[in-house]
This record gives structure tokens, sequence and C-alpha cells, in this order.
């Protein structure tokens, strides 16, 4: 029996690191479908960013609370999943709590600092819980923001029910151990721990059942707890919680220059300085790609990183003045239909020639148009807002530029007044419809 209970176990983790690898190279090749750039400088300074906004959670905390509630989550999470090295050596190779003995003392402080953790993440989770569908937090309702129908509200709900049963199944698990340490039933009576701080409190619950019940129980809970992280391992490759991972890649290649400066297309540069004779034209001049960006592949690979790492926080969306003034615009919106994009175009490759790559897919479906609206990207007073409440320093305006630019310079479609403000820049250097000679004419009479 215990034979057959190893193999099943290394199946099982076989199973899901074969999953797991998979999801995660077609999730990177389609994060390559976007177009070079280069974020490769200041190293030390990215490392900072990313240990103080990914690592310590630095913009969580312009909301002291509810960032305190999610660092326990955060945090207790991670830390408490240190234990399932053990549950893997111990199901790999036929153990029971195999570091027990050669840790002695620390291994009680350890097993009863992570009862600590996984009792804050089970409080905060169904706090979360209550937040997200009892008191109907306003960023998270359907009725606002459409975005969050069906499945991206199911999506929030299924992770915090699954770590709520995940904690529950650690901290019973402990329970039932130490009753069954304490009545010598089988290998427990061989590793003795004693009671654990959080878990001893549920021992009441248990006390009466019989040494079978228990010890199908105790087991339950192993296979369930470490079943149940493999599933969540691999479900989250699927889930907007991918942002567990993906916060320290995205936040280590931030855009770290500010905020307000916008990115110039360098083939407009290059004509513009041509043109004011600061730079010699070339001789073989290289054709002239898209301006701005149509489909997902004319977004850089960072844009598409921003999708896949988006949390759907909402933040973003709750600080968007055009948002909060009843426009389409929803910065979080934008951020979820790329990545929607992103994800139609690996169901259509991953239906067809899958020994094609990934590039070559083309469902005649585009971004811009059956995702994206216009009136959203229009919308847009690109005051940044969206990016400074960023948790993990997203930049939905870099991706609503870059459509706005293709559909102005592209498609030459911009509203009346964009186009006579156009006018006004390239005639009088100015948005306004004043000579340049004129500019300083309202100064006359002002020491009179």
């Amino acid at each position: 029996m215990q034979i057959l209970s190893q193999i099943l176990f290394v199946a099982a983790l076989s199973l899901a690191a074969y999953f797991i690898s998979r999801r995660v190279m077609l999730i990177k090749n389609t994060i390559q479908l976007g177009k070079a750039e280069d974020r490769s400088d200041n190293p030390s300074e990215r490392l900072r960013t990313m240990l103080l906004i990914a690592f310590g959670q630095k913009k969580m905390f312009n909301r002291p609370i509810v960032g305190l509630m999610h660092f326990i989550i955060y945090a207790g999470f991670i830390i408490i999943n240190v234990e399932v090295l053990e549950i893997m050596i111990d199901g790999v190779f036929g153990k029971h709590r195999v570091f027990a003995e050669p840790l002695g003392g620390l291994y009680n402080f350890l097993i009863n600092f992570f009862e600590i953790l996984a009792l804050g993440v089970l409080a905060v989770c169904v706090i979360f819980l209550i937040r997200r569908n009892v008191t109907k937090v306003q960023r998270f309702q359907q009725t606002r923001h459409r975005e969050m129908k069906g499945w991206a509200t199911k999506d929030a709900n299924i992770i915090l029910i699954t770590e709520i049963l995940l904690m529950w199944a650690f901290l019973s698990m402990n329970a039932v151990d130490s009753i069954l340490q304490e009545r010598a039933v089988g290998h427990y009576a061989e590793v003795i721990t004693g009671d654990f701080w959080v878990s001893q409190w549920l021992k009441p619950l248990f006390i009466g059942l019989s040494e079978t019940v228990l010890v199908a129980y105790e087991r339950g809970a192993w296979w369930f707890h470490i079943l149940g992280i493999m599933a969540f391992a691999t479900y989250v490759t699927y889930s907007k919680h991918l942002h567990i991972f993906l916060a320290f890649p995205n936040t280590y290649f931030s855009n770290l220059k500010a905020k307000g400066e916008m990115t110039n297309m360098p083939t407009v540069t290059k004509e513009v300085k041509i043109m004011l004779g600061l730079e010699e034209p070339d001789v073989n001049p290289a054709e002239v790609g898209r301006f701005g960006a149509k489909d997902v592949k004319d977004l850089s690979w960072k844009n598409l990183m921003d999708a896949y790492s988006c949390t759907e926080c909402g933040r973003c969306t709750s600080s968007c003045p055009a948002n909060l003034t009843g426009k389409q615009l929803s910065p979080r919106k934008i951020m979820m239909d790329t990545r929607d994009r992103l994800e139609d175009i690996q169901k259509g490759w991953l239906a067809t020639d899958k020994k094609a790559p990934i590039a070559s897919f083309d469902d005649s479906k585009t971004l811009l148009g059956d995702y994206i609206s216009e009136e959203e990207i229009l919308a847009c007073t690109t005051c940044n807002a969206c990016v400074q409440e960023c948790p993990i320093n997203i930049s939905p305006l870099d991706i609503i530029l870059q459509l706005r630019r293709y559909k102005v310079m592209e498609e030459a479609q911009a509203p009346a007044s964009w186009n006579g403000m156009f006018s006004n820049l390239e005639n009088n250097m100015a948005p306004w419809k004043f000579s340049p000679s004129d500019r300083f004419n309202w100064v006359e009479g002002l020491n009179k």
C-alpha cells in the first residue's frame, strides 16, 4: 500500500510538472509575439524597483488596511508552502514528517509559525470573499464594470475558496496527527511533535472519532493539501493570479522614465530631424512599419507581459477620471481585453497546426475593433492615474496610446476637434488658432 501511494504521488507530481511547464512555455511564446523592446538598462535600479514594488508591495500600502490583508495572504501562502517541501519528500520516500527529528525544537517553531500564517490567510480570504460578494466593493461589481461579468468574478471566488480549503486541510491535518500521536497509532507514534499553537484548538472536533476514521481523515487531508497545491499551481497559469509569479519580472522590466514622458515613434522622430536639418536622410531607407498598434503583434513584449500580469484589482479604473465621469474607458478592461486576445490566439493556434509558429496564426480579428472600441481609447486623458495606481507598474496608457496612434496615423480617423488641434500645431506651433506673433498680445495693458 505504501509503495502504491508513492507511485501515485510521483505520478501526480510529474503530471502537474508537465502541464505547468507546457503552459509556461505557451505563455512565454505568446508574450514573444510582441515587438522587441530593450529593458536591460539600469539593472540596479530595476532590481530596487522589483524588491520595493513586487516583494515589498509598496504600492499596495497606499491603502493600508487592504494592503496589510493582501500582504498576509501573499506572504502567508508563499511561506506556508515551504512546508510543501517536506510533504513532497514524505510522498516520494514514504516518510512521515521527515524534518521533525533532524530539526528538533526548530521544527515545532516553524510549524507553529506556519499555522499562525495559515490562520491569517484563512481569515483574510473570508474577509475578501465578504468584500466581493456581500458588502460589494464598487470596483468589483458587474453592474458598474462590464469587464467583471462572468469568469472574472468566478475566478476570484474560486481562488479565495481554494485557499481557505487548503489552509483548513493543513490545520486540521496537524490536529488529527497530534491525536494519532497521543494514541500511539502506527507510524504516527514514531514522530512525537506534540500540539501546535493553532491546530490544538481544532482537536475537540476530532477527538471522539475512531482510529480508523482519524487515519483516513489525516491521509485524506494530506493528499488534498498536496494535490490541491499542485492543482492550484496549474490553475494559476490560466488565472489572473498568474501575477503571483509575473509580478517580479514585470516590475523588474518597469518603465523607468518619468510617467509623464511619452515615447516618440523613432520613424517619426527621424523624419522631423531630417526636416529640421538635424539629421541626414538614409541612402537606403528601411521600410516604414505600421504606425501605432492594431493588434497584439504590434505591441511590445512588455505590453503583453503587462496583460498577463494584471491582477484585475481595479485600482486603475477606480482612479480613472474618464471612467469616473461615465465614459466607456476602463483601464482594467484594456488589460483584460489584451489578455483575452492573446488567449484567443493561443486557442486558435492549438486547435490548428501546432507545428507552425504561433505568430503565423490569423483569425482575421484584431485587438482594436473586435476587443477594444474606438470610444474607449478616445476617452483617455493620458493623465497617468492608472499607471500611478497599479500595484505592479502596469501601463494601460501605453497600449491606449499605440491603438490611438494607429487610428489617427494609419486610418486618418480622428475627432474633428483633434484635427483642428493638429492643424494649429502644424501651422501655429501651438494648439490654439493664433499666429505665433500674436501669442503674447494678452499681456498688453497689464501694467496700465
